[in-house]
């Protein structure tokens, strides 16, 4: 802590073990996003693989968020709301509506024995069972059999791994059989390599840092959110410093301009506002904001994707997307 104030994780400590997941994600053949918050629950980042799947960033940053601001693992928090009674089960959503889904695998991340953070991953292979044609020894760590999601997490962090979803062994034996007793140690910990076959991923951490430099060169720190034309969050960053409601805006607004293929400014001035623009934001299954800072991608024709950018004047906003767009 800096005078006694919540510590954030910085953003490049966060994209570090974001990018370590990636890498051993790759090499398990899996797929997913993977969510890093800061001690105070703020986003710090996150990253959604090739073919990771939509509403898997939802899912990991919610997971992060508890972990962190709760400040145990997720599936211990799990463990109390299933005790609670219902109206304080309902009460806890309300007053804390970014643990929506409190699922297990989210981890604290410490600092000199202070919570500085929490992460998370969750997406379309990325679970605790095992897809088909897993390799066997993949999943095991240390002689003990591993379910990919938390592996992920146990590989980030660097930690030795400890399953988050309950019995391990009972899901080895449904998916392959009674686990050997002379199991070896297994290559689910070993070094992974680079991740080399993510363009999608790369591409959007190439257009958020493209943002971010801008902006120091300016003095400023934003939030940068980078989606598919469906809306769905591929890259998610803010620079350290950034106001905290920066990362919440930025993502509205890039969905805005991907999913109308407009600059996200144009959305209201073509559907109306006030109720008019209500009425079609409650119609899609996203937030999107009809303010300046969202740019639509366009590849080959057509629009593939939405940058946002949050945090300074909405018009400085719209200038420094053009760097990522």
């Amino acid at each position: 802590m800096t005078g006694g104030r919540t510590r954030d994780l910085a953003l490049s400590e966060a994209r570090a073990l974001v990018q370590r997941a990636i890498d051993k994600a790759e090499q398990l053949g899996l797929a997913g996003g993977i969510a890093v918050v800061g001690g105070s629950g703020a986003l710090v980042t996150a990253s959604r693989m090739d073919h990771g799947g939509a509403g898997g960033m939802a899912r990991a940053r919610s997971k992060a968020w508890i972990a962190a601001t709760q400040q145990v693992p997720s599936t211990e928090h799990l463990g109390r709301m299933t005790t609670l009674p219902g109206p304080i089960e309902r009460g806890f959503l309300l007053a804390s509506p970014e643990a929506m889904f409190p699922g297990a695998g989210g981890m604290p991340i410490e600092r000199d024995g202070v919570v500085v953070g929490g992460i998370a991953t969750s997406g379309a292979t990325v679970s605790p069972f095992f897809p088909a044609g897993i390799e066997q020894e993949r999943m095991i760590a240390d002689g003990r059999p591993a379910n990919p999601e938390d592996l992920l997490i146990a590989y980030a962090l660097g930690r030795p791994y400890v399953g988050q979803h309950g019995d391990d062994e009972e899901r080895w034996r449904r998916a392959f059989g009674e686990f050997p007793r002379d199991a070896p140690r297994g290559l689910g910990m070993v070094d992974a390599p680079p991740a080399g076959d993510q363009p999608e991923h790369d591409d959007a951490v190439r257009r958020s840092d493209a943002v971010m430099a801008a902006a120091a060169r300016e003095g400023l720190r934003v939030a940068v959110a980078i989606v598919d034309h469906r809306g769905d969050p591929v890259q998610q960053d803010a620079m350290d410093g950034a106001p905290s409601a920066a990362a919440f805006a930025a993502t509205p607004v890039a969905a805005a301009a991907a999913g109308f293929a407009l600059p996200s400014e144009e959305v209201a001035a073509r559907y109306g506002t006030g109720e008019t623009l209500a009425q079609l934001s409650r119609a899609l299954p996203f937030p999107i904001l009809a303010a300046p800072g969202g740019l639509p991608i366009a590849e080959d024709g057509r629009v593939v994707a939405g940058i946002g950018v949050a945090g300074p004047d909405p018009a400085t906003c719209r200038r420094l997307a053009e760097a990522g767009a």
